[in-house]
């Protein structure tokens, strides 16, 4: 039985193709326009579900959306006439698409796709959780879901049982931890549903001195992690900002410009509202154990992405283990609402052996075979070597010991945001001035950015005070002590957020930072998603090479294939290739 999950229409579109319970494929469709957190109606990614399971959309059973539209629309109405007249253009501007496509969804799905079958529609929490509970590896487990909103709630939780989901509370909008935050990327000057890691990344170097007038003016925070907000310092619900004139006298002045520059009230402002929602989570987490019993916790919506609050809640909570949706954004909403369908709507059961989840290692896109990879490079006449796969791990090894920075194009796209040794960049952590030639000569973003370590499993908890696996890079744990010589993977207060690497899950990256421990003695790497600012991740060998010829990156491995940047032809390159991606 073939499900295909589809979302779109916000952020992060994306199509998942779930067979017999069993994820086939998933991808978004920004790996494929190469516009960054496409919104538009998932087509390419559709055909890339349709060509890895080998099937036409003839072959369907069910296609499945990831929310619900009407109710969205409802939520939309009320609140327009709750604010009303305020918020007229905001209420004008949103009509023409709602009434031209987003309240057609069956129709959509049928031209687009020429289905003429059943389309169902799953609740947007209810989504995120699935998405979190069922591919989890836990037989029964609390799930906490966490986001901007859906319909109408901003955060869930409940608990999942065999096959079994329910959610038990909710919290609703406007009273949303997603928008509070994202109240305060727009305000430090960073794109709202992009740039909220920044400031994450941001908030270590902040004091946070305006936690308590967050907790005394702008929300009203319990003991049980629900709250609620002041909303005469938010735009969201009437205007087209996020914030207003009285949240800016509130913090003593307009929000930050886009690409200003980043002063130490900025940096404070990040390290208070990154401070306030790991306490929230944190609360939120202590009472779902409380109420559920459950000794698992799944987590999935766009705030599980946050990898501090990940970390306080897998240090500080009463949870024995946790297990996190890697595309927990609306991406993943694609993904859960098709093994709803599987698992609730036709209840078929589950098989988890407690310790593996079935996830296979988010590494749910395409892939493109040496053959079609040298068919490329010929066609281009482009210099390259052809190597043995068992050559790569240790020629690539050393080039990172000489300071080389590699473009590492291996196997499936990854599914989610975060590159996990398919389209990396990789280099040394031991290398001090690796994080600045990186972050300005190769991602050409922000330098305080920091870079993520790809660590052995089994040496992880050597380097790091972590104890469990963090296979999709979303926890962060602070680098112990005396392991403190990796400091381009190092942040300012000493964390780090770790990727755990076992052979099992990726045997050709594992084998190559395996290497480069038997060579240096040290287990960790860089790794860091393969684009530039503003740009989704590479998809496809031509998207890796564009991207390599583009920046300073020294050597490519395409395949079983090494490509020499000094021996490439440079021809005169248009510097305003930039503005072909929209600054995140």
């Amino acid at each position: 039985m073939n499900i295909l999950g589809i979302s779109c229409f916000y952020h992060d579109s994306a199509s998942c193709l779930v067979r017999d319970g069993e994820i086939i494929a998933a991808a978004q469709e920004e790996r494929f326009s190469r516009k960054k957190h496409d919104s538009d109606f998932p087509l390419n990614a559709v055909k890339y579900c349709f060509k890895a399971g080998g099937i036409t959309v003839e072959d369907l059973d069910y296609v499945v959306f990831y929310d619900k539209p009407f109710i969205k629309f409802e939520r939309i109405l009320e609140t327009y006439l709750m604010y009303a007249p305020r918020g007229i253009r905001q209420f004008i501007q949103a009509m023409p698409l709602w009434l031209k496509q987003k309240l057609w969804i069956p129709e959509l799905i049928a031209r687009e796709l020429k289905y003429k079958g059943k389309v169902l529609f799953t609740g947007h929490h209810e989504s995120h959780a699935a998405s979190a509970f069922y591919p989890s590896p836990f037989k029964r487990a609390a799930f906490l879901t966490l986001d901007g909103v859906g319909e109408w709630d901003t955060a869930s939780f409940g608990v999942g049982r065999d096959n079994v989901l329910e959610i038990q509370y909710s919290l609703k909008f406007p009273h949303s931890l997603g928008l509070l935050y994202s109240a305060f990327t727009y305000y430090t000057g960073f794109k709202v549903n992009s740039g909220e890691y920044k400031v994450m990344g941001l908030a270590p170097y902040g004091e946070p001195k305006y936690k308590d007038l967050i907790l005394d003016k702008l929300i009203d925070l319990k003991t049980d992690g629900s709250f609620r907000m002041d909303m005469r310092y938010f735009g969201y619900c009437d205007r087209l900002k996020m914030t207003n004139p009285r949240f800016d006298r509130l913090f003593g002045g307009p929000a930050r410009k886009p690409e200003a520059a980043i002063t130490q009230k900025d940096m404070d402002i990040a390290a208070s509202i990154q401070a306030v929602t790991e306490e929230i989570v944190l609360k939120m987490a202590c009472h779902a154990h409380k109420l559920t019993g459950e000794d698992n916790l799944c987590l999935a919506g766009g705030v599980a992405l946050n990898c501090a609050g990940n970390g306080r809640i897998l240090r500080e909570s009463p949870f024995k283990e946790v297990w996190i949706q890697p595309a927990s954004g609306d991406a993943g909403g694609a993904l859960g609402a098709a093994l709803l369908v599987w698992h609730k709507y036709l209840n078929n059961t589950r098989a988890v052996d407690g310790r593996n989840d079935r996830q296979k290692s988010s590494l749910l896109g395409p892939s493109y075979s040496d053959a079609y990879i040298a068919s490329f490079l010929k066609k281009g006449s482009i210099p390259h070597k052809e190597l043995a796969y068992s050559e790569l791990p240790e020629i690539a090894a050393g080039l990172i010991d000489q300071g080389q920075v590699i473009g590492w194009f291996q196997g499936r796209l990854e599914f989610g945001p975060r590159a996990l040794g398919a389209r990396s960049i990789i280099g040394d952590a031991r290398n001090p001035r690796m994080q600045s030639r990186m972050n300005l000569k190769i991602k050409y973003r922000e330098s305080f950015r920091p870079f993520a370590p790809a660590v052995l499993a089994e040496k992880a908890a050597d380097w790091f005070a972590l104890d469990k696996e963090s296979p999709y890079m979303l926890l962060t744990a602070p680098v112990k002590e005396d392991k403190r010589m990796i400091p381009a993977v190092t942040h300012v207060d000493y964390s780090a957020r770790v990727q755990t690497v076992k052979r099992e899950d990726q045997p050709l990256f594992y084998d190559l930072i395996n290497a480069f421990y038997e060579k240096t003695g040290c287990p960790v790497i860089i790794n860091t998603s393969f684009n530039v600012r503003g740009e989704p991740l590479v998809c496809s060998p031509e998207d890796a090479f564009r991207c390599f010829m583009r920046t300073e990156m020294d050597y490519l491995v395409l395949g079983k294939f090494l490509l020499d940047k000094k021996k490439q032809a440079r021809s005169g390159e248009d510097t305003n290739w930039k503005k072909e991606f929209i600054l995140d």
